[in-house]
């Protein structure tokens, strides 16, 4: 077996694994270390090590402190940023949820933007034998699904007078579904999220949709509020 040369550090999932060591060290306890300090908790050569910081250092990964020493910097945040948002909206969401479901008996979600597609990150499912649901992760990119009708809808243009804040897929993805859909909305006012309310068809006339549709922007309204919106719901 070829020995590793210390100038010549670990390619592939080896550098990779390097880094994540590296980052690993800093603490609370630890919020700034050498590399000296670093090379032996990771088993690497301190030049193995200075060239891993001096790339995380140019991504703001890391920074140097005034002691010359290393610190975990603000870019780490910017890349967490994205999921923090989820966290933060799914807990603020799944008590709302919960009661949700205990007042409409149905299945509930939230469901996030990736970009692309409306995300399932949380749920809660009915109590009922004959029910709707998704695994948490599941994906949905069709037109007429009510949580992609939200997120399509957002920053379209000014808020419809007159008309139901909330989206509704009534059996156009699948016969025996239906799904009612309201935007959640941050500090900022942009959509963030939607809360789902899925039912079978057979189950929904004209007047449960209403009601279930009112019940499903009142939960939005709530999960808004705990995030500093302003609880008006509009889609």
């Amino acid at each position: 077996m070829s020995r590793q040369s210390p100038d010549n550090p670990r390619r592939g999932a080896s550098v990779i694994e390097n880094t994540v060591a590296i980052l690993r060290c800093f603490a609370p306890d630890r919020q700034e270390l050498g590399v000296t300090e670093i090379a032996p908790r990771v088993g690497l050569h301190k030049s193995s090590v200075s060239r891993i910081l001096a790339s995380l250092e140019q991504e703001g990964i890391v920074e140097q402190a005034p002691s010359r020493r290393y610190r975990l910097g603000l870019g780490i945040i910017a890349i967490a940023g994205p999921l923090l948002a989820d966290l933060d909206v799914r807990r603020a969401a799944y008590p709302i949820l919960q009661a949700l479901t205990r007042a409409t008996s149905e299945t509930s979600a939230l469901m996030v933007w990736d970009g692309a597609e409306a995300v399932t990150v949380e749920q809660v499912p009915s109590p009922e034998p004959v029910k709707h649901t998704s695994s948490l992760g599941s994906r949905y990119r069709t037109e007429g699904s009510a949580s992609v009708k939200v997120f399509r809808d957002a920053g379209d243009g000014p808020d419809r007078a007159g008309g139901p804040a909330y989206a509704l897929n009534d059996a156009e993805t699948s016969p025996h579904e239906v799904g009612i859909a309201a935007p959640v909305h941050d500090h900022r006012g942009e959509v963030v999220a939607a809360v789902l309310i899925a039912a079978p068809k057979f189950r929904t006339d004209a007047t449960r949709i209403a009601e279930l549709g009112e019940h499903c922007v009142q939960a939005a309204a709530r999960v808004s509020l705990r995030l500093g919106g302003s609880g008006r719901q509009r889609l």
